[in-house]
């Protein structure tokens, strides 16, 4: 929901944690792409690495370090201490590796506090490892790597683990896949808050797809012999979403079967035709909302859901929310974050 952020909209605390073993890439993906938006501030919170014992052997030290100078956070290091994690609004915590081997405890006991007092989590990647081991996940639904679905959920049995997702959001938790699917996730959560116009203004300064939907699959069992063939397809669509589609007309302009175009999309793009061109409205009507004075009807008109009462229905069901409600908590997120009283 735009303007929901916890600690306020335009004062958004971000606390990127510092894990052991942490993926540099996961770390500065979320501090760079909140960090593009003013309504944040990011920080990258974590405690010193314990001094090394004077007899701890060489050889496995020296791996260690090789490792880290690989593709680990050791270069990031904290701005913060890990305690302040837990008065953030958002915290993110970044993929590891080895996530089997149990992270601090302090690393918990800060998530589960971080929970408490009403912060939202992004866990990217294996970073849901840690969330998990928090027991904030118990009985939710959650997403990892591909590579570690099965791990995760041997390990952590009580977490409903969704397969091949870029990524899931199940009350104020979002986890997603690898580092591109955290770009996703965090592009996400500045959309909720901020809205569309300013999640694809991020998307561009980080130069990321504006929108890839959460239902997506992470890969493809069998590639798609020519991707870019149903790109056009694609565009069209989006430039004609006021009209009529339907899966014929889409077929008739892709120049393939009905048959054919509906597995060859699928297979594209993660989702049914009809499925991708309904979220498709919802965006565009999205845009409409935060960005014109249009009345509800002609937004509907717009997206291409015909009457305004079966788009209130189709944006309450998606958002949670009706319209008129997005447009006004988008206007008052607006307002507050320019320091100005939207209802002046």
């Amino acid at each position: 929901m735009v303007g929901s952020s916890a600690a306020g909209v335009g004062d958004t605390e971000v606390a990127v944690l510092a894990l052991p073993r942490a993926y540099a890439l996961d770390v500065s993906i979320a501090a760079h792409v909140f960090g593009r938006h003013p309504g944040y501030s990011v920080a990258i919170c974590g405690d010193p690495a314990p001094a090394r014992r004077p007899e701890a052997d060489a050889t496995a030290a020296r791996a260690e370090e090789e490792a880290a100078a690989r593709h680990l956070a050791a270069q990031l290091g904290p701005t913060r201490p890990l305690a302040d994690a837990a008065r953030a609004g958002i915290v993110v915590v970044p993929g590891y590796d080895d996530p089997e081997r149990p992270v601090p405890e302090a690393v918990s006991t800060v998530l589960r506090a971080a929970v408490a007092q009403g912060a939202r989590v992004v866990a990217v990647c294996t970073g849901v490892f840690a969330l998990a081991a928090s027991g904030a996940l118990d009985g939710r639904r959650a997403t990892t790597h591909w590579r570690y679905s099965d791990r995760l959920r041997a390990l952590r049995p009580a977490v409903d683990v969704v397969e091949n997702r870029l990524l899931v959001e199940d009350g104020p938790f979002v986890t997603s896949a690898g580092a591109g699917a955290g770009i996703d996730a965090c592009l996400h959560v500045v959309r909720a808050d901020f809205g569309s116009s300013a999640a694809d203004g991020v998307a561009k300064d980080v130069v990321a797809p504006a929108l890839r939907h959460a239902e997506e699959p992470q890969y493809s069992e069998v590639p798609a012999p020519d991707r870019a063939s149903l790109r056009a397809t694609r565009e069209w669509a989006i430039a004609h979403v006021a009209e009529p589609l339907t899966v014929q007309r889409m077929a008739d302009h892709s120049l393939l079967s009905r048959r054919t175009f509906v597995r060859r999309f699928t297979r594209e793009t993660g989702l049914p035709p009809m499925r991708w061109v309904a979220l498709q409205r919802l965006y565009h009507a999205r845009r409409l909302l935060e960005t014109s004075d249009w009345p509800v009807e002609r937004v509907a008109g717009a997206a291409g859901f015909g009457s305004a009462a079966h788009f209130r229905a189709c944006f309450r069901r998606e958002l949670g929310v009706t319209p008129s409600a997005y447009r006004r908590e988008f206007t008052e997120a607006e307002g507050a974050l320019a320091g100005t009283d939207p209802t002046a």
